[in-house]
């Protein structure tokens, strides 16, 4: 069986594309040293551009080892990757450690992992959150540094120091990217216990644009019985944050979690975030907020009645005029299929395609949502080497044609 394993390097100065280095482990592969591509010579270099952009972007940067011609075409061009098919969202999986992160992508088009150094982040427990080939990081231990980067190009940048100070008792970032402009918002949302009050909640949301290159505080509030979390996303210009009950208002039999709305256009300072909460569709645990296309998409465990805690499934749902809609359950297949199974599990996705994984396990399950089709992913060449050992990860959209 043949397989292979990508090693990803830095590019030389003043480029902006990567380069892979294959590594295979079959040496029977017989292919001939001197064979050709026919319509090589025929093909003048547009059309040249065209066909190679409906490959996937690791088969793209490979063709640019297949001569000097190509790999002029593969790096010098890069106005051509804005007319690539498009492409599915890859999943970064790492271990959680104090080490320095590195992990493997794993490509679903091609079903292969690729080893990746993912650029700028330097802690597993850092926030993340993606949009149109971006990958926004937020390092834990000081909130205001902010970069933002192309994990394929290894293009980044740091924003300038987000306000509000560098710790937060919960924050939780959103990037979104505009896919005809390429600007794009950075949201952060926080939350703080005031002192001495320890059912009240002050929430505060900070933008950063692009297009101004400057942070603004947009709205604060202060709540009594709710406290924010980790999870928002920025869905057709609304962000959604994900926000848990302290106890002091909800009764056991309601639901501890609900979902803050703010809407980006017209940024109101007057409109309390409870005025525009929306419960979840039951009792949830590792609850994730997504933007598939522009539609606001939970995964989450679903909780037994009398112990929420304890899940007995996970769910997958979507928001339509304020409405929690059931699209999908984990088939009991798949759910028994990653093992010890806990109520602690990581999920994320773009486009069309939802990304679930165990926390205590390096398997990786795919859910396409418009085909409903709920499917393994290649094996991952993670490792897990001891019993406690923890994995976690993050999807992006591989592009070779946006810059931070």
């Amino acid at each position: 069986m043949w397989s292979e394993e990508w090693e990803l390097y830095p590019s030389y100065i003043g480029a902006q594309v990567i380069e892979y280095e294959a590594v295979t482990e079959d040496t029977n592969d017989d292919r001939s040293a001197d064979s050709t591509v026919s319509l090589d010579a025929v093909l003048p270099d547009d059309l040249l551009e065209k066909v190679i952009s409906f490959l996937p972007v690791a088969s793209v940067i490979r063709s640019g080892s297949v001569c000097k011609r190509w790999h002029e075409i593969v790096h010098a061009r890069r106005r051509t990757w804005s007319k690539m098919v498009a492409q599915k969202p890859w999943y970064f999986m790492f271990t959680c450690s104090e080490e320095a992160v590195s992990g493997f992508a794993y490509d679903p088009s091609l079903r292969k992992w690729y080893g990746f150094d993912f650029p700028c982040i330097e802690k597993s427990n850092w926030s993340t959150s993606s949009s149109a080939g971006l990958v926004c990081l937020m390092d834990s231990e000081n909130r205001s540094r902010i970069i933002v980067c192309n994990p394929i190009t290894k293009d980044w940048k740091r924003l300038i120091d987000a306000p509000g100070g560098k710790s937060a008792d919960y924050s939780a970032l959103a990037l979104s990217v505009s896919r005809t402009s390429h600007q794009y918002i950075v949201a952060i949302a926080t939350s703080n216990q005031v002192p001495a009050e320890y059912y009240q909640w002050e929430f505060s949301i900070q933008l950063y644009e692009s297009e101004t290159g400057n942070w603004v505080s947009a709205f604060t509030e202060v709540l009594l019985g709710w406290r924010g979390g980790d999870e928002c996303v920025i869905c057709d210009g609304v962000l959604y944050y994900l926000v848990y009950s302290t106890g002091v208002l909800v009764n056991s039999n309601e639901h501890r979690h609900c979902v803050f709305m703010y809407d980006l256009s017209t940024r109101s300072v007057h409109t309390s975030l409870m005025s525009m909460a929306i419960p979840v569709p039951c009792p949830l645990t590792c609850g994730r907020l997504m933007n598939l296309r522009e539609r606001l998409v939970l995964v989450g465990g679903i909780g037994k009645q009398d112990r929420p805690g304890i899940i007995k499934g996970i769910g997958v749902w979507e928001l339509r005029n304020k409405q929690w809609h059931e699209v999908a359950r984990m088939p009991h297949k798949y759910f028994q299929g990653f093992g010890e199974f806990d109520d602690v599990f990581a999920s994320c996705g773009a486009d069309d395609l939802i990304y679930i994984q165990s926390y205590g396990s390096p398997s990786l399950l795919t859910f396409e949502i418009n085909q409903k089709l709920w499917r393994w992913s290649a094996k991952s060449p993670v490792m897990k080497r001891f019993p406690l050992q923890l994995f976690t990860g993050f999807s992006f959209e591989p592009s070779l044609n946006i810059a931070s």
